[in-house]
């Protein structure tokens, strides 16, 4: 049994992808860690079991990537989805630091698949984990453990001991009691707070009673927030999130990547009084898949549908659940509760609309409607063909963007100005320095995996006399 009590190096809070890749980091730069995971360890890993990719910059193709993503054209994709609410400075060296994760974290026994195709269209971008993303945790988990990483599951930080920027100790709340464990450096990587529905509220208001989130019920926040009253600065607005459309039949908490749905560019989408509210061919499927959910958020009761026929029933990855189906439009809306005039309306006004084109759901094709409000402006296709189909959707909350500031070696930085001495955070708990707003598939992953080894051989530097480190070590910090 695990003796938390112990003086160690460095005390990483989370247990996702962020917390071990610190772990990892740090015990290799020669620190004595142990990692506290809130969960249970059969629901560990936070967010992160329900990943399945991670976008990385690389200069050419690989065997499991189509072709190069240039630095530049990472920035720009980020710059697009975030309207420029980014800190230029650490995006760039997060995407810099990206280019040599691919062969770090294989290091670290994960293991990549060749990327999947269809409307995701992430071949050349994102590097897919042989597995997902549970795989992808437990080799990391094995790694971290191999190397002499401490773990201690259901143990929740519950205090922190800190002053003036120095970190002394944490109150783990493990076993029924609370325990004191001292360390020379923190590493807070514990998520953000979505699964706090009154802390949401907040930001919201009474509308967030109707999010559905999609991971983890263990993101509450609680280390934010004592971070914050403690004098570390708060960065990022509490309405900003990822946030997708999914499934409105699934589950309150940890519904994760399987009631996702890829199909709104092949239909269209309404709300309650069954009437459109949106393009839903502005851009590949990857580049706007996460403001559908602030989109529905918007509309009334939190709820809309998308609507498709036979034609596009196989073109996309479905649900956990099964499509809604009728032979006709009028029938579809009666099983969704719409007005079935209205639908039919809206139905017709959009086929009447399109301009048919060569249709290429992997490009920006020229099938587009003319003369309609909101436009569809690629993969326009009439509606048409029986039977015809329907997913109820609502805002599915990933994570928060409000959490820390930190600088390039993601140490926290204090709202006094100064730097902390002994304290770091990597992942979502500080994914709003890079991610303003919006979101672009897999960028999550990478602000875990490069802030987390950078949050590892820090708080290894900043507990471990210069003598004692690993060779390396030393002369990477020289």
């Amino acid at each position: 049994m695990i003796d938390i009590s112990r003086n160690y190096d460095v005390l990483v809070i989370g247990g996702g992808n962020a917390a071990l890749c610190a772990a990892i980091s740090a015990t290799r730069n020669g620190a004595k860690v142990l990692v506290v995971e809130k969960a249970p360890k059969f629901y560990r890993g936070g967010n992160t079991r329900h990943t399945r990719n991670m976008r990385c910059a690389h200069d050419a193709a690989t065997e499991t990537l189509s072709g190069p993503y240039p630095e530049e054209e990472f920035f720009d994709d980020l710059l697009r989805v975030t309207g420029g609410n980014t800190d230029e400075k650490l995006a760039r060296m997060m995407i810099r630091e990206s280019k040599d994760m691919l062969n770090w974290i294989v290091e670290q026994g994960v293991r990549f698949q060749p990327s999947l195709g269809g409307t995701l269209s992430l071949g050349r971008t994102n590097s897919f984990f042989l597995g997902g993303g549970r795989a992808m945790l437990n080799a990391l988990y094995r790694t971290a453990e191999g190397l002499g990483v401490d773990v201690v599951y259901d143990a929740e930080a519950v205090a922190l001991q800190t002053e003036r920027g120095r970190f002394s100790s944490a109150a783990i709340r493990h076993a029924g009691r609370d325990v004191t464990v001292p360390a020379k450096a923190l590493v807070a990587a514990c998520g953000g707070f979505e699964a706090d529905i009154e802390w949401l509220k907040q930001g919201w208001g009474e509308i967030a009673e109707n999010f559905l989130i999609r991971g983890t019920p263990y993101n509450r926040g609680t280390v934010t927030r004592m971070l914050i009253d403690q004098g570390v600065k708060q960065i990022g607005d509490p309405t900003q999130c990822h946030a997708v459309a999914i499934d409105a039949r699934a589950p309150k908490f940890d519904g994760g990547i399987i009631t996702r749905l890829d199909c709104v560019v092949f239909g269209i989408v309404v709300n309650k009084d069954a009437k459109r509210f949106y393009d839903e061919g502005e851009d590949v499927w990857p580049k706007r898949y996460a403001i559908w959910g602030r989109l529905v958020a918007n509309q009334p009761d939190q709820i809309a549908y998308i609507i498709f026929d036979a034609s596009s029933l196989e073109l996309f990855m479905p649900s956990l659940f099964p499509a809604i189906k009728a032979g006709s439009i009028e029938e579809l809306a009666e099983k969704l509760g719409l007005d079935p005039a209205a639908l039919d309306e809206t139905v017709t006004s959009f086929n009447s609309a399109v301009r048919p084109g060569q249709f290429d759901h992997t490009v920006l094709d020229d099938c587009r409607t003319e003369g309609l409000a909101p436009p569809k402006s690629h993969w326009a296709r009439r509606i048409e063909k029986a039977p015809f189909y329907a997913y109820p959707v609502r805002p599915g909350i990933t994570f928060t963007y409000l959490g820390v500031k930190v600088n390039e070696q993601a140490r926290m930085l204090m709202a006094n100005g100064s730097e902390a001495e002994n304290m770091f955070a990597a992942g979502e708990i500080m994914a709003g320095n890079v991610l303003g707003q919006g979101y672009a598939a897999g960028i999550g992953m990478t602000i875990g995996s490069v802030f987390g080894r950078i949050a590892g051989q820090a708080a290894a530097a900043a507990c471990l006399p210069t003598n004692s480190r690993p060779r390396a070590m030393q002369a990477e910090v020289a």
